[in-house]
């Protein structure tokens, strides 16, 4: 199964925004959605800092700060 990774940090309105549109499609397109918050690891920390949310697709990042739907979607499906 796919997996989707967020890179977020906590109280970080972007890193909601675009869990909510993630979970949405995660019902549709079916794959494994999960969120890693990045101020609980250095190295993450430095990596994301000022890009969150980060959005990887099986470790390729795919968006940054938004979700690109049509690009999570054709990514999605070309997987399949």
């Amino acid at each position: 199964m796919t997996l989707l990774t967020v890179y977020s940090s906590p109280d970080c309105h972007l890193c909601e925004d675009a869990m909510a549109v993630l979970r949405r499609l995660q019902a549709e397109l079916g794959f494994a959605l999960e969120e890693r918050d990045i101020t609980a690891d250095a190295a993450l920390h430095r990596a994301y800092f000022e890009r969150i949310p980060v959005i990887t697709v099986d470790g390729e990042e795919l968006c940054e700060y938004f979700v690109e739907e049509a690009v999570v979607r054709e990514r999605l499906e070309s997987r399949r």
